[in-house]
């Protein structure tokens, strides 16, 4: 890619049912995490990469969400009000009016994480080859992640293209909610509510679906003990570092 993408779509419909009691009255990307709302500091990093322009999806307390963004210049923020869950990839499918012909960046809206030596938005824009990709993932590894205890998502080859977990197989690295993605990947999706994931199987079976390894730290926020256990592990690292 010769440039950064100048739209990312930051998806925050979900319910947070795991991080209850917090998400009773919160919803999940606005949870602090050392101090500050996740969403914040993802439209913090996107703005510093350069994106201009962020489509946030909204169902789950999603009038919370626009209270809280009222007023923010940068990078300009769009809202894509669900008024049913559509799930992951419904709700870029949805979307895809406002993000324009362009590949951009979806994140998942609870994301946290630190940059190596290059912030991860730079490696995979870096990496982004139009040609051979309609999906770019950031993974992480599955053993180095702080709150997870599953068994990874996917198997990555030398040269970066992805395979799924097979049932009873243990993967190396665990999706890390960063990606890019070409409109393209939603040509024939269906309509309503639909994971990502049926996405990336298709790409996956088209050999276009690619990931690169995040070369910094990634935390899995999924319940109230895994929150503090990633807030302890940031304080370690100083009161000047963020979770992206």
């Amino acid at each position: 890619m010769t440039s950064m993408p100048k739209t990312a779509m930051i998806l925050a419909a979900g319910l947070g049912e795991r991080m209850r009691p917090i998400t009773d009255s919160l919803p999940k990307p606005l949870v602090p995490v050392h101090g500050t709302p996740m969403l914040d500091t993802i439209l913090d990093r996107l703005s510093d990469a350069g994106v201009e322009r962020v489509v946030i999806n909204l169902h789950y307390l999603g009038e919370m969400i626009e209270r809280h963004l009222n007023g923010r210049r940068a990078p300009a923020v769009e809202f894509s009000r669900e008024s049913e869950r559509l799930e992951t990839g419904g709700g870029v499918r949805k979307a895809l009016p406002l993000l324009g012909d362009d590949p951009f960046f979806a994140l998942n809206g609870d994301v946290c994480w630190l940059d190596g030596q290059t912030p991860g938005l730079e490696r995979l824009a870096a990496a982004w080859d139009a040609d051979k990709m309609d999906a770019l993932l950031l993974l992480h590894p599955s053993a180095l992640t702080l709150g997870y205890e599953g068994v990874g998502d996917y198997v990555m080859n030398p040269e970066g293209r992805l395979r799924r977990r097979r049932e009873r197989e243990v993967a190396p690295f665990i999706f890390a909610g960063i990606q890019i993605l070409h409109p393209r990947l939603f040509e024939g999706a269906p309509e309503g509510s639909f994971s990502l994931n049926k996405l990336y199987d298709k790409a996956q079976e088209a050999e276009r679906l690619w990931g690169i390894r995040h070369d910094g730290e990634w935390y899995h926020i999924g319940t109230p003990e895994s929150l503090r256990e990633a807030e302890d592990a940031l304080h370690r690292f100083g009161p000047s570092s963020t979770q992206t």
